[in-house]
């Protein structure tokens, strides 16, 4: 049988990993109907059915997802291989994938990336936000962003924040007919804006500390979010106690617009890392970049 075509199970790839026609299209730059006579024909000429579609789903035969397991990760070291010949190029050139958090993404990186890419403008940066701890290696990321204390072991992790306080906030309005908790047990009394984490399906718990005492605690309230902007905004509004990062709450404090509660019990955290597999063989564009993050405070 003479040998495939590469573009042909790139495609494949692309809608095996996404489980979908549409979004591996939009990925790869190609029409829906181009990319399923694509991968018909490849199936045609492997006599093998590699992919089940439904109306609403797309997903691998047993053949297919064998295919993909044998065949996947060799297109990626091919694609690895070929960006990090940019090497041998005066201009450092390529694509970055990153995962992170809201936070890190607002007020680490693109303060960084809009100093950066305007000087590499052959590089190219896409961040994902994301709040679970995924596998940025099965995901396909070239790296991740985390607290220190959230970066596996396994990783190289490179710092690039100083460290991290968090604030439980509320508006003067919102206390007016309410009383002060004094210790983190007094907020199951308050209407609290919850974060939901989907790592883990539930409820961010409220994390505290002093004097070596740790609490975790499960609040209640009326508004649950899975973004930082969003319960820093509700709590604005007045409606409820938010737990959010001190830097984006200090100047909505400084103003009145916010009044901090709980300050003694809210640790201090290791700051942002950018980290990525140790085995991961760094182009010039991601080193470049990875110096650019690296932070000296």
């Amino acid at each position: 049988m003479r040998r495939e075509n590469i573009n042909d199970l790139l495609a494949f790839v692309a809608v095996a990993r996404e489980r979908s026609f549409t979004k591996a299209a939009a990925k790869l730059g190609v029409s829906q109907s181009a990319l399923s006579q694509t991968i018909r024909s490849l199936e045609a000429r492997l006599h093998v059915r590699l992919l089940t579609r439904t109306t609403r789903s797309v997903s691998p035969t047993a053949a297919g997802e064998r295919l993909l397991q044998n065949v996947g990760h060799r297109l990626d070291e091919i694609q690895s291989e070929l960006e990090s010949l940019s090497e041998l190029s005066d201009k450092p050139t390529g694509t970055i994938r990153i995962t992170t958090a809201e936070h890190a993404a607002n007020n680490v990186l693109l303060p960084v990336l809009a100093k950066f890419l305007p000087q590499y403008p052959d590089i190219r940066v896409e961040i994902a936000i994301d709040y679970g701890l995924i596998d940025i290696v099965a995901q396909r990321y070239d790296a991740g962003v985390r607290s220190g204390e959230q970066v596996a072991k396994d990783m190289i992790a490179v710092r690039i924040g100083p460290d991290l306080r968090w604030a439980v906030v509320g508006t003067p309005s919102y206390f007016a007919n309410r009383s002060i908790p004094k210790k983190p047990q007094d907020l199951t009394e308050h209407n609290c804006i919850n974060l939901r984490l989907p790592t883990y399906g539930g409820l961010y718990a409220w994390e505290f500390e002093k004097g070596g005492r740790e609490l975790r605690v499960r609040v209640d309230g009326q508004l649950t979010f899975n973004g930082t902007t969003q319960r820093l905004n509700a709590a604005l509004t007045g409606l409820g106690l938010a737990y959010v990062p001190e830097d984006l709450v200090r100047p909505h404090v400084a103003a009145g617009r916010l009044k901090r509660v709980l300050e003694e019990w809210c640790p201090t955290y290791p700051g942002y890392h950018l980290y990525y597999p140790s085995r991961r063989q760094s182009s010039p564009a991601f080193t470049l970049l990875v110096e650019a993050l690296r932070y000296r405070g």
